[in-house]
């Protein structure tokens, strides 16, 4: 059950404890923002923490997440994260608001329909199938570089066709990583320190310029040649605003490019990860899945219709990706209002972790296990999907989330269909902090089934 809060006149958040002058509660979430920030639950609904002297109420409670996503959604901006991302992915839809996003999303929706869904279906499985016959049985693999692998292929494969594709897929390769390595912590230190010629600066900056500017060239390069592809770059550059008749400029295209090929990869190449750690500590999870697999999908190459019928496979994935969940999302109040009993002032920024909602005792039963059969027995659970939002919800629900679901279970019914993956011996895998959680390192050995 959702906490109750007291009745009574608006009042100030309680303070996290632990704060310090200046510095704010920088040093817990320097050194162990996942645990921080699940504790804060017990201080109330919401909670006033200080990132330096940046003020932010976080909201535990996802009754009060549920209101301002959706139930209050116009009274809240994208906040102050968002903002500072915006050097990266320019105005695309991860960082605009109002009535630029809602048109940017009405020109992207079309490149997301089923059918388009079904085509790139076929990409996915092509790099699937490459993944799994790049293994020799025995030989230790890293999952998660394996994962990153298959998800950039199969987004940058998506998005782009034809040999004037073949160096921006390259140097997606290359520089996607570093950006993605670099992102959380870019996105909540203050802007002052961006231009430090530190190492990480350094690194993080010359990436993005260089994927910006392939991106650039390719959609120069593409002019009229590819109208009628079905890849996505061309679907967004033949899109037109059935509002307004309006195109997309290139410099958008290529916003929207940036935003499309991040969600795709970090959130499916991490959860995929998480997916062969749990299956490698669950056995008879992994039993279950395997019999589901070769039953839908036997030794033949995986199709879009089974995806359906993958309903244990599709539990598990949904379990692993609740206990790795995204870590940090951020709004900001365009009016005051009140929330929990708690006075909000328009400017103020709120916070809200999916990471901590999703593994709070009031909301799931014993958070901590690992538990696909909560998602086929408790209906009172599923119901309350306000409770359960990997992929956000409301207007800025992720748009790629299908794409998503199949990119992930395409993988793993390829896999489980081939091999047994085996974690090697002697390793202890932590989660490492990040925009969503990353395993420190997964070596992994593959068993032929």
């Amino acid at each position: 059950m959702a906490r109750t809060e007291r009745s009574g006149l608006a009042k100030s958040a309680p303070v996290a404890p632990g704060r310090l002058p200046l510095l704010g509660h920088a040093l817990p979430l320097w050194r162990d923002p996942i645990a921080f920030l699940e504790s804060l639950r017990q201080y109330g609904d919401v909670v006033r923490l200080d990132i330096g002297t940046w003020p932010v109420h976080m909201l535990t409670n996802p009754d009060h997440v549920h209101a301002v996503l959706v139930q209050q959604a116009q009274k809240f901006g994208r906040g102050r994260i968002f903002d500072r991302l915006r050097p990266m992915f320019g105005n695309g839809i991860v960082t605009t608001d109002g009535d630029f996003h809602r048109k940017q999303r009405r020109m992207i929706q079309p490149a997301f329909h089923r059918n388009h869904i079904a085509e790139y279906a076929e990409v996915m499985g092509r790099a699937a199938e490459e993944m799994t016959g790049s293994w020799t049985a025995g030989s230790e693999i890293s999952m998660v570089t394996e994962a990153r692998r298959y998800a950039l292929s199969s987004v940058a494969e998506m998005i782009f066709s034809g040999d004037l594709s073949r160096p921006a897929i390259a140097e997606v390769h290359r520089s996607l990583p570093i950006v993605l390595e670099g992102m959380l912590l870019r996105a909540v230190m203050p802007k002052s320190l961006d231009r430090l010629p530190v190492p990480l600066n350094r690194r993080f900056d010359a990436a993005a310029a260089r994927l910006r500017a392939i991106i650039d060239q390719v959609i120069a390069q593409y002019g009229d040649t590819q109208e009628g592809g079905s890849d996505l770059l061309s679907l967004l550059l033949s899109s037109v605003d059935a509002e307004t008749g309006e195109r997309m400029e290139a410099a958008q295209v290529r916003d929207e490019v940036i935003a499309i090929m991040f969600a795709g990869t970090e959130t499916s190449a991490t959860t995929l990860s998480w997916i062969f750690h749990e299956l490698g500590r669950h056995p008879e999870a992994e039993k279950r899945l395997h019999a589901e697999i070769d039953a839908v999908v036997g030794k033949r190459p995986v199709r879009i219709g089974d995806i359906p019928q993958l309903t244990y496979t599709n539990n598990v994935f949904q379990e692993a990706l609740r206990m790795h969940s995204p870590l940090l999302f951020t709004r900001q109040a365009l009016v005051p209002l009140t929330l929990g009993g708690v006075s909000i002032p328009a400017g103020a920024e709120l916070a809200y972790s999916p990471y901590a909602l999703h593994r709070d005792p009031a909301l799931f039963r014993d958070p901590g296990v690992f538990d696909p059969d909560r998602w086929q027995q408790e209906a009172q659970e599923r119901r309350r999907a306000h409770q359960y939002i990997p992929f956000g919800a409301g207007q800025h629900k992720c748009i790629g989330d299908t794409f998503a679901v199949a990119e992930i279970l395409t993988a793993v019914a390829t896999v489980a269909s081939r091999w047994r993956l085996v974690p090697a011996p002697g390793v202890t895998v932590r989660e490492l902090p990040a925009g969503m959680p990353q395993p420190s390192e997964l070596p992994m050995i593959p068993v032929a089934r």
